[in-house]
C-alpha cells in the first residue's frame, strides 16, 4: 500500500507533462492561423488558442475528432452545414461539423463578430485579454463561471499573448505597404496610370495592371507559417488609333513581409533587431553601442562583416533554456535558425537534444529548448 502511495506523486507528474506537451503541439499547430484570424477580423490570436485548448482540449475531445469542431459552437438556427449531436449542457445537442480546423477557426470568428451581444468586445484593447476573458462570459458564450479564470491562466502558462503582438505588428506593416483592392486579396499600392502621349495627335492609350496576392495559411507544422507567392500582372492595352501596338507583360514581385518589427524587440527575454541582408555588422554594433567582437558572440558567428541574407540578430547574450519545452521544425529550418528564432544557445540547444552540431533536423521533428527527460532519447540526430 506504501509502495502504491509513493507512486501517487510520479503519475500525477507524468500526466501533468503529457497534457503540457499535447497543449504545446496544439499551440504550434494552430497559433498562425490564430495570428490571421486576427489580422482578419480582430479577435485576439491569445483569446482565440486559450478557448481552442479549452473547449477541444488541446485537441483531443470527442468533438474535434468528429467533427473538427475546436470552439465548441452548436448548430443555431442559420447553421445549414452538417451537424453532429453530442452530450453537453443537455443530452444529444447539435453542434456544427467543419471540413477542417481551418473552418472551425474562421467560423469562431464570423461567430462572434456577426452577433450583436458580442460587439463590445470589439471595442476593448485587443491586448487586454482579461477584459476578453471576462466579456466572453458576460456575453454567455459559456456558462461556466471559471470560464474567464480558465482562459487567463492558459494564456499566461503558455505566454499566448506574443501571438497578439505578433498579429498587431503584421497588421501594421500591411497597412503600411498595402491598400484593399477590389479583387479578392490584398494589392499592392499603385500609382493612376497616366496617359502616353502619342506623335503629334497625341493619342492615347491606356494600361491597366492587376495584381492579385495569393496567400497560403495552413495548419501543418511542416509547411512554411505563411506563404506569399510571386504573381504576374498581366498587362491589356487599348489604344486609340488603327495602328496596332504590342502590349508588354509585365512581372510583379511581391515581397513576403517579414513577421518582425522594425527597431528592437524581445525574444525570449533578450534584445534583438531583424536585420536585412548586405548590413554591415560593424555598422549595428556601432549603432547599438556593442563591440564587434561580442555582437559575433550573441549571434554564435565568427568572420562576418556582411549578413548574406535577413536574419535576427541579437544585442544581448542568448537564454540557456527556451520559452517553450521544444520547437517542432519546419521545412527549410536548421539548427541555427531554431535557435536564432527561439532565442537559445547552440551549446545548450546541442546538450538538451544529444547531437552535434552538424546535424540537420528533419521537417516535424522536436527539438527540445529545455532540459527535460524526453530530450534525453531524442531522436533527432542525424
Amino acid at each position: 500500500m506504501m509502495k502504491f502511495l509513493s507512486l501517487l506523486p510520479l503519475v500525477f507528474a507524468l500526466n501533468v507533462n503529457a497534457q503540457k506537451e499535447k497543449t504545446e503541439q496544439y499551440i504550434q499547430q494552430y497559433s498562425e492561423l490564430a495570428i490571421q484570424e486576427m489580422i482578419r477580423t480582430g479577435v485576439p490570436a491569445a483569446i482565440k488558442l486559450a478557448q481552442g485548448i479549452l473547449e477541444s482540449q488541446s485537441g483531443e475531445s470527442d468533438l474535434v475528432k468528429r467533427s473538427n469542431n475546436h470552439f465548441g459552437i452548436k448548430c443555431k438556427t442559420e447553421w445549414t452545414g452538417d451537424k453532429t449531436y453530442h452530450d453537453d449542457d443537455e443530452k444529444g445537442e447539435c453542434f456544427r461539423v467543419y471540413p477542417d480546423a481551418t473552418a472551425s477557426y474562421k467560423d469562431h470568428s464570423d461567430f462572434l463578430k456577426t452577433r450583436s451581444h458580442y460587439n463590445f468586445l470589439f471595442k476593448l484593447d485587443p491586448t487586454n485579454y482579461e477584459a476578453w476573458a471576462n466579456g466572453l462570459k458576460k456575453a454567455g458564450y459559456a456558462t461556466s463561471p471559471a470560464y474567464p479564470k480558465s482562459l487567463i491562466k492558459v494564456i499566461k502558462d503558455f505566454q499566448l499573448d506574443r501571438f497578439n503582438q505578433i498579429a498587431l505588428e503584421r497588421s501594421a506593416v500591411l497597412a503600411k505597404n498595402y491598400t484593399p483592392a477590389s479583387a479578392p486579396g490584398i494589392a499592392p499600392k499603385q500609382e493612376p496610370t497616366k496617359p502616353v502621349q502619342r506623335n503629334e495627335a497625341k493619342k492615347q492609350r491606356e494600361t491597366i495592371t492587376t495584381v492579385v496576392v495569393e496567400e497560403t495559411i495552413t495548419d501543418d507544422p511542416e509547411e512554411e507559417e505563411e506563404a506569399v507567392t510571386t504573381t504576374k500582372a498581366e498587362t491589356t492595352t487599348t489604344v486609340s488609333d488603327p495602328v496596332s501596338v504590342a502590349a508588354p507583360k509585365q512581372e510583379t514581385t511581391v515581397k513576403k513581409l517579414s513577421a518582425y518589427p522594425e527597431g528592437i524587440f524581445r525574444i525570449n527575454q533578450c534584445k534583438v533587431i531583424y536585420a536585412n541582408a548586405g548590413i554591415s555588422l560593424l555598422a549595428l554594433a556601432q549603432e547599438y553601442n556593442i563591440t564587434l567582437s561580442k555582437l559575433l558572440e550573441y549571434n554564435e558567428m565568427s568572420n562576418v562583416d556582411i549578413l548574406e541574407q535577413d536574419q535576427l540578430i541579437f544585442l544581448e547574450k542568448k537564454q540557456k533554456r527556451g520559452s517553450s519545452d521544444y520547437h517542432v521544425v519546419r521545412q527549410g529550418e536548421n539548427l541555427y535558425s531554431i535557435v536564432q528564432t527561439e532565442g537559445v544557445r547552440l551549446e545548450n540547444i546541442l546538450q538538451y537534444n544529444n547531437i552535434s552540431k552538424e546535424s540537420t533536423p528533419a521537417p516535424g521533428n522536436k527539438i527540445y529548448l529545455k532540459a527535460i527527460l524526453t530530450a534525453k532519447a531524442s531522436p533527432n540526430k542525424k
